[in-house]
């Protein structure tokens, strides 16, 4: 007798071909090697989808009982490593579908109903970026303590102000260091407002068009915790502008962070000799005895081309799609993945390396002799005087040639070869071409002085609670 039953098939969808993708196309085309990361979203996402479902009498409560039982029991398997990753069942969403059928039967085949794995894994990509998104801003936020607490310490230790890699002027080590804090408030801001766009709920978009089920989006966003549901169902599964908005707020943190990188490996190198690293984050050299390395900073540096480049990668991946969803939105998932954790290990080890900096003050002030810091002080004072400023510039010029050809300070000239510059130039001139009465004199909000400083580090605690 001929066997007319009905195998079962390998692939959720095979019933429309007739014969099996080939082992090569199994093996391209698979991704639960790097979706599983997203199992706990992807459960949670099951279960809300599931709850809605027996609410609105599409499944029965016991289909609803035996899901829940079900998820528990895979949720327990996947943290004890215990799950047994298929690569036959393609991705995260059908190993944990196929497992769920297992465990609980019929059940488990009617969870799907009213959705696709489109809008799935829409809604499990936000779920997980919610969280990594909440991740990074509480490391933000210890990075910005710590810094605010080297800041404070270092609010009156003078230091040149550099433009071109040229000295400057005047500024302090602790002004210098909010200029980061400045930056990484906001990282923090664009962090924070892409969170608001992830959290929109794709679930019940379905394929491209939406479902004839009588669903309740509403109900499922509040269950995940969405602000509210995407508002169309092509949009909702095809585009990944948030994920593309989550890389670029990381690429420019990660510029932020490899600029002040940049500045350590200076500022450590035995030329400048501003600070030294904590022997934690440097290494030596297999064949110079005497070399300690920055090789954290140098790597965060390194990491910035990393995080730069899945940025390109996912502007790229979207350009050429049309509406609705495309199997190229498949590899958003890597690049999205590894700026992530690059972001998180980056943030996390910075957080502590701000700490190890230990400041060699004496350095930092014998630098500002090197190169004529106070000459705009000089000028200001000429101004403030009645010279105009074109003149003023003018007279501390020829200032500070005379004092190259001498191979002097401009304080180490006299009052009657001050004078000989300008005849405006009085006893108190001294005052200013101090470092300290440079600092002091800029003393306004977003200045340098030290009283500044420590308003401005007092304002950056009240603010970060």
């Amino acid at each position: 007798m001929t066997d007319t039953s009905s195998p079962q098939p390998a692939k959720a969808w095979s019933g429309r071909f007739s014969e099996p993708v080939s082992d090569l196309v199994k093996r391209y085309t698979a991704s639960v090697s790097f979706d599983q990361r997203m199992a706990r979203q992807d459960i949670r996402g099951s279960l809300a989808h599931a709850r809605m479902l027996a609410r609105q009498g599409i499944i029965s409560d016991q289909d609803l009982a035996d899901i829940e039982r079900g998820m528990a029991v895979i949720a327990e398997e996947i943290e004890r490593g215990e799950f047994a990753w298929s690569l036959d069942d393609e991705d995260v969403h059908l190993n944990i579908e196929k497992r769920l059928t297992a465990l609980v039967g019929d059940a488990g085949k009617r969870l799907h109903t009213g959705r696709s794995r489109n809008d799935q894994v829409a809604t499990d990509i936000r779920l997980w970026l919610r969280d990594a998104i909440d991740q990074v801003l509480a490391l933000i936020r210890e990075f910005q303590a710590n810094l605010l607490d080297l800041a404070e310490q270092h609010a009156a230790t003078p230091m040149p102000g550099f433009t071109h890699l040229q000295v400057a002027q005047p500024v302090t080590f602790g002004h210098h260091l909010m200029a980061y804090y400045e930056m990484s408030r906001r990282d923090a801001e664009r962090f924070a407002d892409c969170r608001k766009r992830v959290n929109r709920l794709p679930l019940g978009s379905a394929a491209l068009a939406g479902t004839s089920y009588p669903i309740d989006r509403e109900f499922v966003a509040r269950e995940l915790g969405f602000d509210e549901v995407c508002a169309n169902s092509l949009d909702a599964v095809s585009d990944r502008d948030f994920a593309i908005e989550f890389c670029a707020a990381a690429s420019l943190l990660m510029t932020h962070l490899s600029r002040l990188s940049e500045e350590l490996i200076l500022w450590m190198s035995p030329r400048v000799g501003f600070i030294d690293l904590a022997d934690r984050f440097c290494t030596g050299s297999s064949i110079m005895p005497q070399k300690k390395n920055p090789d954290v900073p140098e790597l965060v540096r390194g990491k910035t081309g990393r995080v730069n480049g899945s940025l390109i990668s996912l502007l790229t991946l979207m350009k050429g799609q049309p509406l609705a969803y495309n199997k190229d939105n498949q590899e958003d998932k890597e690049p999205l993945f590894d700026t992530a954790d690059t972001v998180i290990d980056t943030l996390r080890i910075y957080a502590d390396m701000v700490t190890g900096i230990r400041v060699k003050a004496e350095a930092m002030r014998g630098a500002l002799s090197q190169g004529y810091a106070t000459a705009t002080d000089l000028a200001d004072y000429l101004v403030k005087k009645g010279l105009p400023f074109r003149d003023a510039h003018e007279a501390v010029a020829r200032a500070v040639r005379e004092a190259e050809t001498r191979g002097c300070d401009l304080p180490d000239f006299s009052l009657d070869e001050l004078r000989a510059f300008s005849p405006l130039v009085g006893e108190d001139v001294f005052a200013v071409l101090t470092v300290e009465g440079s600092l002091a004199s800029r003393n306004h909000v977003g200045g340098t002085a030290p009283e500044q400083v420590r308003a401005a580090v007092a304002r950056a605690r009240a603010a970060l609670g």
